[in-house]
């Protein structure tokens, strides 16, 4: 195992270590019967991360991209500064890092990504605005993988865990980060790890020792007779509680192509 970590702050300043984090938890790997390689490099230096690995081990079959920082404030005072580093700790790096294990892991049809979004990006939460569409990106970018690495045995999942890590203790009250062990987390990601794991392109939430899938939904929603010319806003605003009623709503399986397909098939209803 490849154990990265720059030793920075939660804000992604400089920080002193009397021990480093990454040989700190190599530390621990090794203490309980485990292989541990550190890796000091910055998360955007992917083709260094994963060249650890190779060198180390010969190859990579699998790669959790859990790194983060925080740049909390409201969107009125947000600065271009806090968006960039944001988006190039939780985003950037994501790509360099897949990019590069991705050759490798397709070239011996086996792989494993496991790419961390957040509850704040799938619902959004106050003074996130940049954390909030960095961890919501992950769940396109990671289901695109899914499909693209189904041919190679590739697979990727996102997790939007809720974990009593040191970030999460800025902004959530001592007892509840002690009931958010990192261990339950842990028990989801080796799971979804393991070569007989089928799933991919999922999203789980977890924390707490509580495991749920989400999907997306889409309601029934109202469809316009188009025999009788394009839909107005009119026709938009008198019909607004058939288009937002979530009582029949079905799951969206397959987002890109369940739209499309959603689409036709009122159109063709329209043809009747």
């Amino acid at each position: 195992m490849v154990v990265n970590d720059l030793g920075g702050g939660l804000k992604g300043e400089t920080e002193a270590h009397a021990v480093h984090p990454a040989d700190a938890v190599c530390a621990e790997i090794k203490a309980a019967g485990g292989v541990a390689v550190p890796n000091k490099d910055s998360v955007e230096a992917g083709e260094a991360i994963i060249k650890t690995a190779v060198d180390a081990f010969g190859k990579v079959d699998i790669l959790i991209n859990n790194a983060g920082i925080l740049r909390d404030t409201s969107f009125k005072r947000m600065k271009q500064s806090d968006w960039d580093l944001i988006m190039n700790i939780h985003v950037n790096s994501v790509f360099g890092l897949c990019k590069a294990a991705w050759p490798i892991m397709s070239e011996q049809k086996f792989g494993r990504f496991v790419n961390v979004a957040s509850p704040a990006g799938l619902y959004g939460n106050v003074g996130q605005a940049n954390y909030s569409l960095a961890k919501m990106g992950m769940v396109g970018f990671t289901q695109t993988l899914a499909k693209e690495g189904s041919r190679n045995n590739v697979q990727a999942n996102i997790i939007a865990p809720l974990a009593g890590t040191r970030m999460l203790a800025t902004v959530m009250p001592p007892d509840l980060i002690d009931a958010l062990k990192v261990e339950h987390i842990v028990s989801l990601v080796l799971y979804l790890c393991h070569e007989d794991t089928k799933e991919s392109g999922s999203i789980f939430e977890c924390g707490g020792g509580t495991y749920q899938k989400v999907m997306l939904a889409r309601a029934a929603g109202y469809w316009h007779d188009l025999k009788k010319g394009d839909p107005s806003v009119e026709d938009v605003a008198a019909n607004w509680g058939k288009v937002t009623d979530m009582s029949g709503a079905e799951i969206t399986k397959d987002g890109s192509q369940a739209a499309i397909q959603n689409v036709m098939s009122l159109q063709e209803k329209s043809k009747l």
